[in-house]
């Protein structure tokens, strides 16, 4: 365990308890999701259809699993060199880290029908990597997934969502509103995350994880 590493107590859980006790681990999925802020107050959420296997009726921010065509996308910009080196930060997939960025913007346009970026793709070094989460092996469904945040001011050209989006009622929420929904606990924990960032702390991503038998927290450094 590193120094920037430790143990989380039961009462700060990031992960939902799972239905049935310890189903067979599967290999977690990579994924990643977009965090919209608007004017450093609301932040944009969508609710996840009761169809949904995977976390039904749960509020959540704008994502979804990784493409292999994602690494190749064109974009306008890059990632900073922080911002990539913390992406690279214990990830053992082959992948280009620039995949988890564009997967983000991506999935944001297919998830709430907002485009990210203009005609020459999105602007990455506008997307700043707020946290790292593998759910654990005790869920049937796992994601390792990558959590950027932007000032839709920046990068967006219409912040109003489309209709016939695939998240229901995506709107617009202030951070109170936000925390008072139906969210998955990570959700929950991201927007703490989100929330201390838009408060002007200086705080490094966390990398959440199972580890040696509990759920631990990593700060991650570059």
């Amino acid at each position: 365990m590193s120094a920037n590493e430790f143990k989380l107590n039961a009462d700060e859980q990031p992960f939902d308890k799972p239905d049935a006790e310890k189903p067979k681990a599967t290999r977690p999925r990579d994924a990643a999701t977009l965090i919209l802020v608007r004017g450093g107050r609301e932040v944009m959420m969508g609710q996840r259809s009761k169809g949904h296997v995977f976390m039904p009726d749960k509020w959540v921010f704008p994502g979804g699993r990784v493409d292999p065509g994602d690494a190749r996308a064109k974009a306008a910009t890059e990632l900073t060199a922080e911002t990539e080196a913390l992406l690279k930060k214990g990830t053992l997939s082959r992948r280009p880290v620039r995949a988890f960025a564009l997967a983000a913007t991506r999935e944001t346009l297919e998830e709430t029908g907002l485009s990210v970026g203009g005609p020459s793709g999105p602007e990455l070094d506008k997307l700043s990597f707020v946290a790292r989460a593998i759910t654990p092996p005790y869920r049937p469904r796992r994601f390792d997934a990558r959590f950027f945040m932007a000032d839709a001011e920046a990068v967006l050209a219409d912040d109003k969502p489309a209709e016939g989006a695939e998240l229901l009622h995506v709107r617009w929420f202030s951070l109170a509103d936000a925390n008072a929904l139906d969210l998955p606990s990570i959700t929950r924990f991201v927007l703490k995350e989100v929330e201390a960032r838009l408060a002007g702390e200086a705080v490094q991503p966390p990398f959440l994880r199972w580890s040696r038998g509990a759920h631990s927290l990593e700060r991650l450094t570059s």
